[in-house]
């Protein structure tokens, strides 16, 4: 073994990060080297010449565990070190001192079975104190050979979790918090006592719910399918109150108690003792200081133990959730044949079995004979999301489903508030054509199709889908199309719908600014539209701009002075000024009124006032802008046009 005298074991790899490095130089830029090539690596003195060219092109890096061959020569050719002699080659980790710098700086360089010859200076080698066989300030060469490398990673850039590749993955895809992972492991202590076991088909388990340890799901995040790993899982990471815990856990030995920490804590938490909370924190990537108790065949682990687990990630099935909020995801079974998706409006033939939970089949469409259904997607429909040979589980929550009430369906019946479950192959699809696909006829009509779909949403309350749909419908008819004379007031009206729409859904949501901008976009083409400036005077309203809203009024009524919702508006507007303006003065007044000797209780009284006066604003402004979203509601909704 090629190991550092401590006296001379000074790394000089920061020092190597820190040269100045001239064109040409860097290794990375350098062009390869052909056999029999020598070249300075980074102007450190360290020179390399290749004698045998290696398989592939990726290398070690530092921290990696390598495997090779090496003989050690003085330049006058005696040998001091040797491998071959020993007929065992050296297995040691990168960049952790254990061999002398030179060769670590050497081997970051070499593809798998590559051999060269390193000429190491002094201050890479042996130093000034050498080594048995090599004077003080020799130079040295190593004639190296890499046989293999396994990569280490630190999982968590602590040291917790450290993660040995042992055999790489076949996909360049990593599992997500939601997929469905079949992973088999095998779990030991330090002196290879067997404490968990996987069948040898392995165990199916979903990554948000965790198995094992909370080592497992955060190493396997970093895995791909196929790959297999050694991890060293160390005990845990604790805060000092852990002892508490310990207390408490080995009295009770059981969830339950833990359970009831957990509550504890956040019931100091909200009794707003941060620091006592903490008593409770663990954050642990084993069994910590508590162990874990024998279980079925397996032994129990002992307090404080370091695991070492054997772990392969056989297959993962992603999930998605498709709608975002948890309602509807979609389980891949079978990937397709490309990466090419459906999309929103594309045409999609399918076949599916649709069941229950308790896997009562209540529809089938595409078997036994059976043509398939052909449909076009929505935006929040799972198939838009499949491609072509794709089959999948897709569970939906009754929200988006059949809702609470009952339905008679071809084979079953589906009870109210069921969550239903469709294995779904998409046999094939067409997509929607693009806006640049289309001519202008077609992209006013889709237009028009779009706007109407939003509008439906809208009138059931689906607003965040509703704006998505206008959204969309203007995209089509954008500023930035090309559209003939006899066109631009159809495009025109449409632009201004989407838009008033758009804003209209904004409002329902309470996203305000969004409502300003769009009614903004129509006055920029319509410069008096009323109900651009009635909703925008609704979203000023509502962020407390008062002067805004009132020009925005005044523009109102002036072109239709009866408009009975714009009145109406003012005059809450008219009262929400009146009490800010009362409010204003009664805070002057006190500002300026003669000093108190005790100011000390003038300035505490100033500020609850201050306070109850922006309370009283935001109830008055949330009130009144009720009453006027209810007369909205019937006398300035949706534009059907």
């Amino acid at each position: 073994m090629v190991v550092v005298d401590g006296a001379s074991n000074v790394s000089q790899l920061g020092e190597v990060d820190d040269l100045d490095e001239e064109p040409g130089e860097v290794i990375e830029s350098a062009p390869p080297l052909c056999v029999g090539q020598e070249r300075e690596l980074n102007n450190s003195g360290l020179k390399k010449r290749l004698l045998h060219k290696g398989i592939g092109w990726e290398t070690p890096d530092f921290g990696d565990e390598v495997t090779v061959h090496y003989v050690g020569t003085l330049l006058d050719g005696g040998t001091f070190d040797s491998t071959r002699d020993r007929n065992e080659p050296s297995t040691f980790t990168l960049g952790r001192g254990e061999v002398v710098d030179g060769l670590d700086q050497g081997i970051v360089t070499m593809t798998q079975e590559e051999i060269a010859l390193f000429t190491v200076p002094p201050h890479l080698g042996y130093g000034e104190a050498g080594r048995q066989g090599v004077p003080p300030n020799s130079v040295v060469q190593f004639q190296v050979q890499l046989i293999s490398w396994i990569t280490v990673v630190d999982v968590c850039r602590d040291g917790g979790i450290i993660k040995k590749i042992l055999e790489k993955g076949n996909r360049n895809v990593q599992p997500g918090d939601l997929d469905e992972l079949l992973v088999k492991y095998k779990v030991k202590l330090v002196d290879d006592t067997i404490v968990a076991q996987t069948p040898e088909e392995g165990i199916e388990f979903y990554m948000k719910d965790g198995q094992f340890c909370p080592a497992m799901p955060k190493a396997i995040k970093t895995m791909k399918s196929g790959e297999k790993v050694k991890l060293i899982v160390q005990p845990q990471c604790m805060l000092p109150s852990i002892l508490i815990i310990n207390m408490l856990y080995h009295s009770f030995r059981s969830y339950a108690s833990l359970i009831l920490l957990v509550i504890w804590r956040f019931l100091l938490q909200w009794l707003g003792k941060e620091q006592s909370a903490c008593i409770v924190m663990i954050i642990a990537d084993g069994f910590g200081d508590v162990g874990r108790d024998a279980e079925n065949e397996f032994p129990l682990i002992p307090p404080s133990s370091v695991l070492i687990i054997d772990l392969e990630l056989v297959s993962f099935k992603p999930v998605i959730d498709v709608t975002g909020d948890s309602k509807v995801f979609k389980k891949i079974l079978v990937e397709g044949a490309n990466t090419i998706a459906a999309n929103e409006g594309a045409t999609v033939t399918v076949r599916y079995t649709a069941k229950l939970e308790d896997g009562t089949i209540f529809e089938k469409k595409g078997f036994d004979g059976e043509n398939p259904l052909q449909f076009i997607t929505d935006e929040d429909q799972a198939v838009a999301t499949m491609t072509k040979g794709e089959r999948s589980i897709v569970t939906i929550h009754p929200e988006y489903g059949y809702g609470s009430i009952e339905v008679k369906q071809d084979i079953s019946i589906v009870p109210p508030s069921s969550i239903i479950i469709y294995e779904v192959e998409m046999l094939d699809f067409v997509k929607e054509k693009a806006p640049w696909e289309m001519s202008d006829q077609e992209k006013i009509e889709t237009a028009g199709r779009k706007k109407e779909e939003g509008n439906l949403l809208f009138k059931s309350g689906k607003y965040q889908r509703a704006r998505k749909k206008y959204d969309k419908a203007a995209d089509y008819v954008n500023e930035c199309g090309i559209f003939g004379d006899g066109d631009h007031k159809v495009v025109k009206t449409l632009q201004v719908s989407c838009w008033l729409n758009g804003a209209a859904c904004c409002l329902k949501l309470n996203n305000f600014r969004g409502a300003i901008k769009l009614c903004s976009k129509v006055l920029d083409i319509e410069f008096h539209n009323v109900k651009a400036l009635y909703r925008r005077a609704q979203a000023y309203m509502k962020t407390a701009d008062l002067d805004l809203a009132q020009l925005d009024i005044k523009k109102a009524l002036e072109a239709d002075p009866q408009n009975r919702e714009v009145k109406l508006m003012q005059k809450n507007l008219k009262q929400l000024q009146g009490e800010s303006n009362k409010r204003d003065a009664k805070l002057y007044s006190n500002m300026f009124a003669p000093m108190r000797n005790d100011t000390a209780v003038a300035t505490k009284k100033l500020k609850v006032e201050k306070a109850e006066d922006k309370k009283g604003d935001a109830e008055v402004v949330a009130t009144e802008m009720e009453k006027i979203a209810v007369s909205s509601d019937s006398g300035m909704a949706v534009d059907s046009c």
